[in-house]
């Protein structure tokens, strides 16, 4: 067995003590009763335990595959999204270590699988790094962001669990409706992981030639049937379904095909979920947190932004300057990602702001929390998917 092969067992390995963890903590946190935590005591200690074992399963993958490849394991988007995946549960296991809230794991955890599910459907083949990559800039500026957005995470986490409390399932509302919408936007990231593992084992495959966005004659292969299709397509493959709708070069047509499905598949997975339970998803978590204290997850919620904005400042903002000044010859370009990164760190400011200067603790914070959340996966799925740029080649 080669130390390749070591590495992606030993994510596998990560994988399965995560998922088993998330069923003892929810086992953990339902078993108790009313005003009593004996149940999450005791079972929270074997969750935390399978948990630590996961996430060292989890570092040995990161390390033996930065000894495969030579480089610091997160210049693509598989690396990029597992090491995110890798440092939300650190994160996690310092903050159970402070706190002992089992709550927190049950849904921390299913994110964490999720994102490395998620990761799972990208390329994982180890490759020689191109020009731009070969520096050491790449380790010091994706690493900072990528703990640092681990820790803005788990202030998601939280308050996702504080407004899961909070909002009243029972009365039709803006915030039950935003909830939900919530659980709607996890489950398509399902819908991404289904799709993507079901045109995989079919081995679907369609090649067509266009311009790019450079006005060079290009080649792209969908794995999926082409929904849109790139600038000036044509063809390459017999039989292949016919792009309904050709992009402009700046969009990536054929990851955009790939977002098309995975709304499409993950809506039909939460009209199910529906059907069967015969309830929404947020209603149906709500009972597992009975026992929440709600002023420990206001907590948690803050204390992770004052430490994960500051690290995410220096490495999205300042480090990543410092290295389009030496790999591009300029600070700032406007790239999407550029941009996004700016909307983030102007989005988490204005978070601290309102919560220092306005007071908005609580509910008004959790929902910030949450939001920001989703403008780091917009980021991490939108921007990298569809939006043509220079970091495209991650």
């Amino acid at each position: 067995m080669t130390l390749a092969d070591i590495s992606s067992n030993l994510l596998y390995v990560a994988f399965i003590a995560y998922l088993i963890a998330t069923f003892v903590f929810g086992g953990a946190v339902k078993g108790n009763k009313k005003g009593t935590f004996r149940s999450e005591q005791r079972w929270g200690k074997v969750a935390i335990t399978i948990t630590v074992i996961g996430f060292v399963s989890q570092v040995g993958y990161f390390i033996t595959r930065w000894m495969v490849t030579g480089h610091a394991p997160i210049s693509n988007m598989f690396e990029f999204t597992t090491a995110f995946g890798m440092t939300l549960v650190g994160g996690f296991i310092i903050l159970y270590a402070l706190y002992r809230t089992a709550v927190l794991g049950m849904i921390v955890l299913p994110i964490a699988l999720l994102i490395i599910a998620y990761a799972s459907m990208f390329p994982s083949e180890v490759s020689p790094l191109i020009p731009a990559l070969q520096t050491n800039w790449l380790a010091i500026h994706v690493i900072t962001v990528v703990v640092a957005e681990g820790i803005l995470a788990i202030s998601a986490a939280a308050g996702l669990i504080y407004l899961l409390k909070v909002v009243d399932q029972k009365k039709k509302s803006k915030q039950r409706f935003w909830l939900e919408a919530i659980m709607y936007s996890l489950v398509l990231v399902l819908g991404f992981v289904v799709t993507s593992t079901f045109f995989t084992l079919t081995n679907y495959e369609a090649d067509f030639a266009y311009v790019n966005k450079d006005g060079q004659p290009s080649e792209i292969t969908y794995n999926m049937p082409a929904i849109f299709g790139m600038n000036e397509f044509e063809p390459m493959t017999d039989g292949a379904l016919t792009p309904l709708v050709e992009m402009p070069p700046i969009v990536h047509a054929g990851k955009l095909t790939t977002v098309f499905w995975s709304l499409v598949v993950g809506t039909v997975l939460y009209a199910l979920i529906r059907l069967v339970f015969r309830k929404r998803i947020s209603a149906m978590l709500q009972p597992f947190t009975k026992n929440v204290n709600l002023q420990l997850m206001d907590e948690i919620n803050y204390r992770s932004v004052i430490i994960g904005f500051p690290i995410f400042s220096l490495g999205a903002l300042i480090f990543a300057m410092i290295w389009a000044q030496i790999a591009w010859s300029r600070f700032w370009g406007w790239d999407p990602k550029e941009v996004w990164a700016l909307v983030t760190f102007l989005f988490y400011a204005a978070y601290l702001h309102l919560r220092l200067g306005r007071g908005w603790a609580g509910e008004k914070s959790a929902w910030l929390a949450v939001i920001g959340f989703v403008i780091i996966m917009f980021n991490l799925v939108a921007v990298n998917l569809i939006i043509a740029g220079l970091h495209s080649y991650a």
